[in-house]
């Protein structure tokens, strides 16, 4: 469902955009990802709404089939937001350790805190932080629109499956440029 309304409270949720992910391989290239994101959040802070900038801590303990990533030498600051995000003091920053950016952190009740009734998620990756933050955020009774050219995936048929079969089932769905110019048209 194409982008209708924001409404007055809406918040925008930006998944995984950490300096680890940079160089993941994925199917749209990370440089224009970061740069519809960043364009997102700073419409946001623009119309003083919140930012909430996400990033991964770690996986969930639990065993599964699939083999784990290799372990990989990690730098110090393999986990901060990308500085192209350009993070400031108000921005809300949650560090996740699931796939979902609601399941085991304070996300849920900081949102309806401010009375959030709607977010907009962008980030990486789309078929696993992206949708199961989306799915998370619709359960938990808020409007989700996705923006769909902000975020990535590292396999083009899960980005797909979640942009043509997931998402509208969640929420509506939509480009950086076309969820401004409704913020912007709400203002």
């Amino acid at each position: 469902m194409p982008i209708t309304t924001l409404d007055p409270k809406t918040a925008l949720i930006v998944i995984d955009l950490q300096n680890s992910m940079m160089a993941a391989p994925t199917v749209h290239p990370m440089p224009q990802v970061v740069k519809q994101a960043s364009l997102l959040a700073d419409a946001f802070r623009r119309h003083s709404l919140p930012v909430v900038l996400v990033n991964v801590g770690g996986g969930a303990p639990g065993r599964i089939q699939a083999p784990r990533p290799p372990a990989l030498e990690r730098a110090a600051d393999w986990n901060a937001i990308l500085p192209q995000m350009n993070q400031q003091p108000s921005d809300h920053l949650v560090t996740k350790r699931a796939w979902g950016a609601f399941t085991t952190t304070d996300l849920d009740a900081r949102l309806k805190g401010e009375g959030v009734t709607q977010v907009v998620i962008c980030g990486v990756a789309t078929s696993i932080g992206c949708e199961s933050t989306a799915r998370s955020a619709h359960e938990l009774g808020y409007n989700v629109t996705l923006a769909i050219d902000a975020m990535s995936d590292p396999n083009a048929d899960c980005y797909t499956n979640s942009v043509m079969r997931i998402f509208p089932r969640l929420g509506e769905t939509g480009t950086t440029a076309e969820i401004i110019k409704v913020l912007d048209g709400a203002a």
